[in-house]
Formats: C-alpha cells, sequence, structure tokens
C-alpha cells in the first residue's frame, strides 16, 4: 500500500488536517514524506496505530507534551503513564467535586433554629495528645473545643510551633460570629491565616531544614461539621456501627495506590509512606480539601494524627470507638493502644460526640 495523502490519513486515523500539521510541526507525528514541489504531508500506513494513539489520548485530554512522551515508549510502561494521568485526573475531579457539593450543600442549608420540628444538638468532646515512647518531643496539637476540633502534627524542628501556631490561628473561630452566607470564605481566610502563621514560625528559626505541618479540624455549626483538611492525619465517622475513613491523606504513597502502582497492603509498610505531597510548609502544596458533613445523633466522630493511624489497626480502632462511651475515656484509650503497639511517634486524638442539646 502507497503512502496517504494528508486528507485520507485525517480520515483513517479520525484526526483532523489542521491537527495533523500541528502535530507535525511539534514533531508529535512527522509525515513519511513531504512533497518538494506541492509541500503536501504524505503518510504511511503504518502511522495510522501512532496517530490513532494520539487521537484517543487527545479526546483523554492530555496535554501534548505528554502524549509526545507516550508515544516515545512501549507498549506496558505507556499504558502506566496513562494509568497514572487518568488517576491524576480523577483526583482533580474529586477535588472539584468536593468543592461543587460544599458549595450546593452550603448554599441550600437551612439553619435548623428555623425549623420548629429540629431538636437542636451539640458536640460532647475530649482531645489528647502524647509524645509517644520514642520520640523525645511532641510535635503534635490536639484541640477540642464547642465548635472547633483539631489536629496538627508538625514536622521538621519547629514543628511542635508550627503545629501550634496553625491551630492558634483556628481558635478563634470559636468566639468569631460566622454568618451562615460566609462559612466558606470564613473557612478559606482562617485557613490562610493559619499557612502564614506556620510560614512566620519557619521563617523565625534558625535552621534552614524544612518546617511545616498537617491540620485537619472540623467546625461545628449546629447541624453540619465543616471538615478542612491538608496532609495525613485522619477523619474517621462512626455511624450506625460502621466506621468510615472521611479524609484522604496526602502523601506519596497514596498517590501511588490511587495510580495503581502499588496495594493499599504494600502502601502500609513503604518506606515512603509519611512522605507528604500537600502540607502548610515551605514549598509544599497547600490546597486543602473542604467539605460539609451533616450531622446526626448518635455520630460520633475521631481525628487523629498518623501516630495512631499507623500502628493501630482499623479494626481496633473500630472497637474502642464503639465500646467506650465517653470521649474523655475513648481518647485515653486510643493513646494506650498506640504506645502499646511501641509508641513510635507522637500521638493525637479528638473524639466528638453529636448528642441531642437539652432545653
Amino acid at each position: 500500500m502507497g503512502l496517504l495523502t494528508i486528507g485520507a490519513f485525517a480520515k483513517a486515523s479520525r484526526l483532523s488536517p489542521k491537527a495533523l500539521r500541528l502535530y507535525d510541526e511539534l514533531g508529535l507525528l512527522t509525515p513519511a514524506r513531504v512533497d518538494p514541489v506541492t509541500g503536501y504531508r504524505l503518510y504511511a500506513p503504518e502511522q495510522l496505530d501512532q496517530a490513532r494513539l494520539v487521537a484517543w489520548l487527545r479526546r483523554l485530554g492530555m496535554p501534548l507534551a505528554r502524549i509526545q512522551h507516550v508515544c516515545t515508549l512501549e507498549a506496558g510502561p505507556a499504558a502506566q503513564e496513562i494509568r497514572a494521568f487518568w488517576a491524576q485526573a480523577e483526583a482533580d475531579t474529586a477535588a472539584r467535586r468536593g468543592l461543587a457539593t460544599f458549595l450546593i450543600d452550603h448554599l441550600s442549608w437551612k439553619d435548623p433554629a428555623m425549623s420548629a420540628i429540629a431538636e437542636p444538638l451539640g458536640i460532647r468532646y475530649a482531645a489528647l495528645s502524647d509524645t509517644g515512647l520514642v520520640r523525645e518531643s511532641n510535635q503534635d496539637t490536639a484541640y477540642a473545643g464547642s465548635r472547633l476540633l483539631a489536629v496538627a502534627d508538625g514536622y521538621g524542628r519547629e514543628g511542635a510551633p508550627a503545629s501550634a501556631a496553625a491551630v492558634d490561628v483556628l481558635k478563634h473561630l470559636e468566639t468569631d460570629s460566622i454568618p451562615a452566607g460566609n462559612l466558606l470564605n470564613a473557612l478559606e481566610d482562617v485557613f490562610d491565616r493559619a499557612k502564614q502563621a506556620v510560614h512566620d514560625v519557619a521563617g523565625a528559626g534558625s535552621s534552614p531544614e524544612e518546617v511545616g505541618t498537617t491540620l485537619t479540624a472540623m467546625l461545628w455549626t449546629g447541624s453540619q461539621l465543616a471538615l478542612v483538611h491538608i496532609g495525613d492525619s485522619r477523619v474517621h465517622l462512626l455511624r450506625g456501627g460502621e466506621l468510615f475513613q472521611i479524609t484522604h491523606d496526602h502523601t506519596m504513597v497514596q498517590s501511588m495506590v490511587d495510580e495503581g502502582r502499588i496495594s493499599p497492603e504494600e502502601a502500609a509498610s513503604h518506606p515512603q509512606r509519611s512522605l507528604l505531597v500537600r502540607a502548610l510548609g515551605q514549598g509544599a502544596d497547600a490546597t486543602p480539601d473542604m467539605r460539609l458533613h451533616d450531622a446526626q445523633q448518635g455520630d460520633r466522630y475521631l481525628l487523629c494524627s498518623d501516630g495512631l493511624s499507623t500502628v493501630v489497626p482499623t479494626e481496633e480502632i473500630h472497637r474502642v470507638l464503639a465500646g467506650i462511651t465517653e470521649p474523655e475515656q475513648a481518647v485515653r484509650e486510643l493513646v494506650a493502644l498506640a504506645n502499646g503497639s511501641g509508641g513510635p511517634d507522637n500521638v493525637s486524638c479528638v473524639v466528638a460526640d453529636v448528642v441531642e442539646l437539652h432545653q
């Protein structure tokens, strides 16, 4: 079979002549021959497979530079690269979906005080932070109040003041009145100020070592909990006897799981499982996850640093949360479990129960 004209090749590859000319200029899909007289581009039939791959990757939304890279790879690595691209695309979509859900829920929210049948709800809470059995100092900060729940896990030489500074900025939410229509803006503003507070701590330190912190917090609004989360501290929800993890770890290893490169079981013992890809710190991606959760009477929330989640099995955490009624006793038992497993890290826990307020 002879060479194909650009029109015939465009039809066969489902790429427009305009796109083919662009890909030629970029060196992505070079014609087999260019007629020296007419300048017409001519393509070999064996180029169709690559052209069709380019067409499909463009339909996926892959940038041209990345397509160019994929086209240089053998089939196996090319498939892996496409898998990684799509995992990132889905993660980006999930982040936007979370923000869209937040906005929809927020704009649809009705103040329970406006409803005669709504029972007023509140939270009963306890917080505990412990150095553990190995670390010399505690770089965690845990806080629980009538409106704010927070856990921060600092890192670097100034990790302790970094985590404390981030949580301290949030504490004014306990007393500040936030109009119902301003919740999202208030959370974004306070998060920006927490980020600045951590940067100030890092700038004041004498060491060039990286300094930062995770930050996972929930703000009680009366019938909902607004979640702000960055890093690998976690929030679990116990509802109807089932335990759900409602945060997503911002770690390199979790990204590898999302991309299908390793299994969750492999992630649990991976040597880089604590390497953060998002945090409040110098040079880090400081984009938080933000969501609203409708509260139900009987819900129990656990906020914890990775000093608990990496050493205590989820089944044991579930057993404690489901079996111990008082939040104070529950946080003590969870910290004891972490230390009973060697206490290799600082450990912080906040337990909060959604309860009916008796008027």
